[in-house]
């Protein structure tokens, strides 16, 4: 990496025609990042300024795709180094935006599951077991739409996920057999091929673009262009010509709910013939209680910075405790041994046949937990179960820390002070989940500890989890 003038850092990249090398030039400022590349002779060649219209994707090894507007810019760099550099400049400068700075603290974490807490670990309820699972699962997070067709295969090469939906299809071919099937935001379209080999007569595969004009090429190369049936837009805007007898989806995000797409799944009931059915067709959120001195240090760690008193001669401690307040709202997206939950799991189940719309908009959870040993209760552990309910079997899709990672991992929300509970004694409280307008949800967590009265909560925003992995499986 070199410096530009004014700090601006350079990463070189290679130039697709013959004269010699291009360089990329990003100047990241509190209001955004400009991205600029220049020939040698200090000539701009193109230059864009970053917008929530623009979006960026790692594809291969040595290259990066920049999507802005009706542009898009292969930059195809001299090494990997290279693509990592601007990958890890684009994720600061993105996150210094959401959170009102310049740049994140120099701590060495990012939120993001490729890059985690710097430090492995060496003790605490978080095991060698854990890591593993997490190594195996790992995949790149950096800038990676659903636009991205690298994004697309990272969800097909979630073996869990992809292994589980034809599973569930094709165990029940006769729910498809001669039948019209919805699918809803599919993606690269699997779920569309999967109901062709399971026997669908017609599918009607709505998609936005650019996935939708993917989806042609694809289903035109496997000769399934007269039985799949694409239409572009939102669900919102769709026009079918007729009833459907089942509609299938991917509705998840983490903790389940994230993202609301959930909402679309429900909206497109209105196809839906009476007596039709739904793919998946419920699920469950599970909670517990967790233990873990090590993650609840580690995230009081995440705001050191501001609890300098010398920086350049000002003095950052009036900024320590909102700091702390911001980290403190994030839910962490990792995975964990089970030996750090302190009780059995309490579970809230969704019914996507029969549910309303309006359910998913406020999500209250109750909850009575028997401590099954004694500890600071350092937060509630998440996790869901979607359940593919056919005439001949029902078929599970688990996100469970007993169960082989996905890419949804598992979910942990810490409360704001750790609560004291002995063997035999009851947690109880509430998990609120209310929408909000970011296309996710707050989740308000209260908890007592019954027979002493010590009391704890938390408010927390869905839409802004830290990814929590160790570095090491990066090296």
């Amino acid at each position: 990496m070199q410096e530009a003038l004014g700090g601006a850092p350079q990463v070189t990249v290679r130039r697709h025609r013959p004269g010699g090398d291009l360089t990329l030039m990003l100047r990241i400022a509190l209001g955004g990042v400009n991205l600029r590349v220049q020939d040698g002779d200090g000539g701009s060649v193109f230059d864009i300024s970053f917008t929530s219209e623009t979006s960026s994707c790692r594809v291969g090894s040595q290259s990066l795709l920049v999507n802005h507007g009706g542009l898009s810019i292969l930059l195809l760099c001299k090494s990997p180094a290279d693509v990592q550099n601007i990958c890890q400049l684009l994720f600061r400068s993105d996150n210094g935006r959401q959170d009102g700075r310049q740049e994140r603290p120099q701590d060495g974490r990012q939120e993001r599951p490729q890059d985690g807490p710097q430090e492995r670990r060496q003790d605490g309820p978080r095991s060698n077991t854990a890591d593993r699972r997490m190594a195996e699962s790992v995949a790149m997070k950096y800038f990676m739409y659903p636009g991205c067709l690298s994004q697309q295969q990272n969800l097909l090469q979630d073996y869990q996920r992809t292994a589980t939906y034809q599973r569930a299809f094709l165990d029940n071919e006769e729910d498809f057999r001669d039948k019209v099937v919805l699918c809803v935001g599919g993606g690269s379209g699997i779920l569309s091929f999967f109901a062709v080999q399971a026997g669908a007569k017609r599918v009607y595969a709505v998609e936005t673009p650019p996935i939708a004009e993917y989806l042609k090429v694809l289903l035109g190369g496997n000769g399934l262009s007269d039985r799949v049936t694409v239409l572009e837009g939102g669900l919102e805007k769709a026009e079918l010509p007729e009833e459907v007898d089942l509609i299938v989806s991917e509705p998840i995000g983490y903790l389940l709910l994230h993202e609301r797409k959930l909402d679309s799944f429900l909206l497109a009931r209105k196809w839906l013939k009476p007596k039709g059915l739904m793919f998946p067709s419920s699920a469950e959120i599970h909670l517990a209680p967790f233990t873990d001195d090590q993650l609840y240090i580690e995230q009081h760690s995440r705001t050191s910075f501001w609890q300098q008193r010398g920086f350049h001669g000002i003095n950052l401690c009036g900024l320590h405790t909102a700091a702390l307040n911001e980290v403190l709202r994030q839910p962490i997206v990792d995975t964990f041994d089970m030996a750090a939950l302190m009780a059995s799991s309490a579970r809230h189940r969704l019914d996507f046949i029969k549910d309303r719309e309006e359910s998913l908009h406020r999500i209250e959870i109750p909850f009575v937990f028997r401590l099954l040993q004694s500890g600071l209760v350092h937060g509630l552990a998440f996790w869901f179960d979607v359940a593919f309910t056919g005439s001949s079997s029902t078929v599970w899709l688990s996100t469970a820390p007993t169960e082989p990672l996905t890419q949804w991992y598992q979910v942990r929300c810490l409360l704001q002070t750790p609560l004291f509970a002995k063997l035999g004694q009851t947690l109880s409280g509430t998990v609120l989940m209310t929408t909000n307008q970011r296309h996710s949800y707050d989740i308000h967590i209260t908890a007592t500890v019954d027979q002493s009265g010590f009391r704890s909560g938390n408010l927390l925003d869905l839409k802004n989890p830290f990814f929590r992995m160790p570095t090491w499986l990066h090296g």
